[in-house]
């Protein structure tokens, strides 16, 4: 079995699509996932958004492969700072449920830390939605860990 990453190209769109798709749907229903889906998440329509980051040099969409067959994809941004460095903000990082536990998803961290650190990133900031232990835990496999907890109280 061979687990790649790579950058996302124009033929890939509709797959990464229908990736984000998936993970909106799964993130969605979780504890957090409600206000997530609203203001976090990718906005529609995925398929601009996506094409707009796929031919920016400052941003990064990667898709995760299995013998060339991909099945997970990851989406961010470089972000300026106050102080003029750059930070790379992950918005997405997502495998399918069948494709978990061999690898792809490592491969595509390690793809992000790799381009991340050409682009003279200082560090990586993502989110991980409560009570969701294994990405909390593969976040920290990754060195990854919490800078600031958003807390957030519904009024309806």
């Amino acid at each position: 079995m061979d687990v790649t990453a790579r950058r996302a190209q124009a033929e890939d769109l509709s797959i990464v699509v229908a990736l984000a798709e998936a993970a909106i749907s799964e993130l969605t229903p979780v504890r957090g996932g409600s206000i997530w889906s609203r203001y976090e998440a990718r906005p529609e329509p995925l398929a601009s958004t996506f094409h707009a980051q796929i031919s920016d040099n400052n941003a990064l969409v990667a898709v995760g492969s299995i013998d060339e067959t991909i099945v997970g994809y990851a989406g961010g941004h470089l972000v300026e700072l106050h102080d003029g460095s750059i930070m790379t903000a992950l918005s997405d990082i997502y495998v399918l449920p069948g494709a978990r536990g061999v690898g792809v998803g490592e491969c595509l961290m390690e793809w992000i830390v790799d381009w991340s650190r050409t682009a003279g990133s200082i560090g990586i900031d993502s989110l991980a939605l409560p009570g969701d232990r294994s990405t909390k835990n593969f976040f920290e496999s990754f060195g990854l860990v919490a800078r600031a907890i958003t807390v957030h109280r519904s009024l309806q």
